[in-house]
């Protein structure tokens, strides 16, 4: 279309003007705009007040029900060869979570000053309990760490993690003004902690004694200890360690073994082997849960030390990166409510369980993957047994707790619960009329 103004015309020329044309053709968004807008969306959901709270919830109830699972699974064969029922660990693991549920339930509500008072009672007992074992414990697998009550076996060593943390943390929050100064920093935790690893190596645990020595060193890092002290205390127990493996002849024998566990196939390699084997048939995706051929005799423990082997033969790469992805979960929602509590109580004892899980888990994965040596040491939430889950639970609901009371999210959760309230009482009232 032509238009002319009258100057124009007069000028004898013609101004032409083009109005726009649609077009058909859709704008494309900007390269990484998706991307950006997810990761705008998962930074909105984490900073809600209730994000840690859902994230400890959400990630133990998954570990819980992948354990229960691969259980089940890994222990089938044994369970029928040795009690002519598949299903007879699991039953017991399921008993074991029946009364650790409740047990998380209580440790979530109770109030901190109750948690408190049973720092030392907990800690005498634990001491107690490890003396009992050293006098009158059961041999088993050539560790002298379990104790028969009954019809009944404990292992208190495990006891001993979640007594020692919450120990430890009620002191050093009493403490907390007074931590600069290294005798206050160092007495009672140490002499405590060194005198309960003591009675753990009496049992001839290795594997509990350096799960135990990683929680004080996270203990100590997270109260502001010199980095001089450390540099000590990893060279007191590097010693240590290297001179119990040698005069313990199977302990050396692993651990000169471990990097390359074909070498010994027969003797001290053949379980990380197996292991291995275990692992590098899964794949991808794995063979299918319930498809493990390592369980059937060849993998011995392979529904406690060694359950992770299995989960990587039957789940493939993806399972144990989300079994491992899970405990960084619960591990950063831990740290987030240790990093914005203001009670100091709360966050020594939020990093002290999160070192014990988090760092006996990296054990248990470098075991199986033969980047450490086996030292018996389970997976924690998924391994079979219940004096590992048990104390693990209650820590879990321990932390749980911490984040429910933290100050936004109880005002959510109190938001949350009035507004049931009136919803309830409106919809009560519409049905009377």
């Amino acid at each position: 279309m032509t238009t002319a103004n009258p100057g124009d015309v007069a000028t004898g020329t013609v101004t032409s003007t083009a109005l726009p044309v649609a077009s058909d053709t859709p704008r494309r968004a900007p390269l990484g705009s998706g991307l950006a807008a997810g990761w705008r969306s998962v930074r909105d959901a984490l900073d809600k007040p209730l994000a840690s709270y859902y994230l400890l919830l959400g990630s133990s109830a998954l570990l819980l029900t992948i354990g229960l699972i691969m259980v089940l699974s890994a222990s089938s064969v044994r369970s029928y060869l040795v009690y002519d029922d598949s299903y007879a660990v699991v039953k017991r693991q399921l008993l074991w979570v029946a009364i650790g549920l409740p047990c998380a339930w209580v440790a979530s509500r109770l109030p901190m000053r109750h948690v408190r008072r049973l720092a030392y009672p907990g800690f005498i007992l634990t001491l107690v309990l490890l003396a009992l074992v050293a006098r009158f414990g059961v041999v088993v697998n050539g560790n002298k760490n379990w104790l028969a009550v009954g019809p009944f076996t404990m292992q208190p060593a495990e006891i001993a993690k979640l007594a020692i943390v919450i120990w430890a943390a009620n002191i050093y929050a009493h403490k907390e003004r007074r931590l600069r100064e290294l005798h206050h920093l160092l007495v009672p935790v140490v002499p405590g902690l060194f005198a309960v690893i003591g009675l753990v190596l009496v049992g001839r645990d290795l594997g509990t004694a350096m799960v135990l020595a990683a929680i004080l060193l996270g203990m100590l890092w997270v109260v502001g200890a010199p980095l001089r002290l450390f540099g000590l205390s990893l060279s007191v127990l590097g010693v240590a360690g290297v001179a119990l493996a040698a005069t313990d002849g199977e302990r050396l024998q692993r651990i000169t073994h471990f990097t390359d566990p074909f070498k010994d196939y027969h003797d001290a390699g053949w379980q990380p082997a197996h292991g291995l084997y275990a692992l590098s048939s899964g794949g991808w995706f794995g063979q299918g849960i319930g498809a493990s051929t390592q369980k059937w005799g060849d993998l011995p423990e392979a529904h406690t030390d060694f359950i992770f082997a299995v989960l990587g033969e039957e789940l493939g790469l993806v399972g144990t990166l989300l079994v491992i992805g899970l405990f960084f979960t619960v591990a950063y929602a831990a740290i987030r409510v240790a990093h914005s509590t203001a009670d100091p109580f709360v966050r020594y004892a939020t990093f002290g369980i999160v070192v014990w899980l988090l760092g006996q888990m990296m054990i248990n994965v470098g075991m199986v993957l033969a980047v450490l040596p086996v030292i018996g040491i389970p997976l924690p939430i998924v391994s079979y047994g219940g004096s590992a889950l048990l104390p693990s639970l209650v820590a879990l609901g321990l932390v749980i707790g911490f984040a429910r009371r933290e100050p936004e999210a109880a005002a959510a959760l109190a938001a949350r619960r009035r507004n049931r309230s009136v919803g309830l009482s409106a919809s009560t009232s519409t049905t009377s009329r």
